[in-house]
């Protein structure tokens, strides 16, 4: 049974101003770029370079996964993010993705997030699930950059036929690119690109945080990158609504491109207010993120936040027992008693 609808209101106002669900299969990946956090776990490339840090022990499966998102889209959140690792190298990205189609609503939306190698192999699967946005992490544009900040010895064009096997197959693709010293010679044939392919693309600005503290020197400021798009267009926006960092958004020839800016700030929603470490927080509370050992973490900067649903699951309805369950952690969050 699902609790009250007074029960649900902490969870449905963090939906209301669009959180997501963030969904990840993972820590493998084909890749290891210096900046990956691996959704709060121990990324890739740290495990690569030093065997003794290794990432949680998985403890779900598809049918586990199935219950998490079933429960948690009924109780009223909306967007649900497919990350990793890299989700589609899991033997669970197929069961799941095929399988979240019945949870499937008009206002209800399901995106990939992927580096793209892999979208090809899995295209003729793929293009049958509820996927509806394939969004590619685009960070470099030559196979030097791409080899240094991925650790790597594939070839970028890897990346390229992955868009282009996505573009084939989805309404929608995006690309997502951060800034950085590493390919900084290169973000304005990044843009050249995505305009001339008329897709979106998200310009991150490196967020400082323990995840990437080694790498802050390679921090890109996007004031250059507006610059440039203000002599391209004179349309642009400022979006701080909802969850998340503020971004500027510039519409050039029909295409959005997003500069997440970090002098727009973050915005936090109702269940920040009590939160002894928010002077200092620079993640807020945007999605909440459940990791494949079972944990559904609000926020990356506090684990002793991190919900255990894994008890939860033997339940007769373990769909409703983690929704009820989820909404009563952040209610106690709201409140200020966790």
């Amino acid at each position: 049974m699902f609790p009250p609808e007074s029960g649900l209101t902490a969870l449905r106002n963090f939906a209301a101003l669009r959180g997501q669900l963030r969904v990840s299969f993972g820590p493998a990946c084909n890749i290891g770029c210096w900046f990956c956090h691996n959704e709060g776990d121990v990324p890739p490339r740290t495990t690569r370079e030093d065997r003794t840090q290794q990432p949680r022990r998985r403890a779900l499966c598809a049918e586990h996964y199935l219950a998490v998102i079933g429960g948690l889209t009924k109780a009223g959140l909306r967007r649900v993010y497919f990350t990793g690792g890299e989700p589609l190298l899991s033997k669970l990205a197929r069961p799941v993705l095929e399988g979240v189609g019945v949870f499937a609503a008009p206002d209800v939306s399901f995106s990939l997030i992927t580096n793209g190698i892999l979208v090809p192999r899995n295209l003729a699967w793929l293009r049958d699930t509820a996927i509806g946005k394939v969004k590619v992490s685009l960070h470099y544009l030559s196979d030097e950059s791409f080899q240094e900040i991925a650790k790597t010895r594939l070839p970028v064009s890897a990346v390229l036929a992955g868009i282009d096997a996505a573009r084939d197959a989805f309404e929608r693709v995006e690309l997502n690119t951060l800034l950085q010293r590493q390919s900084e010679h290169e973000i304005l044939s990044i843009l050249v690109y995505a305009l001339e392919r008329r897709l979106p693309i998200q310009f991150i600005e490196l967020v400082d945080t323990d995840f990437n503290a080694a790498g802050q020197s390679a921090a890109v400021s996007a004031d250059g990158l507006m610059a440039h798009l203000r002599t391209l267009t004179g349309q642009e926006r400022v979006e701080v609504i909802g969850v998340g960092q503020g971004r500027r958004v510039f519409t050039v020839d029909g295409i959005e491109v997003e500069v997440i800016h970090r002098q727009l700030g973050r915005h936090h929603v109702g269940q920040c207010g009590a939160c002894p470490v928010r002077p200092q927080c620079v993640e807020g509370f945007w999605a909440l993120r459940l990791d494949h050992s079972g944990g559904l973490q609000p926020c990356l900067l506090r684990e002793d936040l991190r919900l255990d649903v894994t008890p939860l699951l033997a339940a007769d309805d373990p769909s409703a027992t983690v929704a009820a369950a989820t909404a009563r952690h952040l209610a106690s969050f709201t409140e200020g008693t966790l």
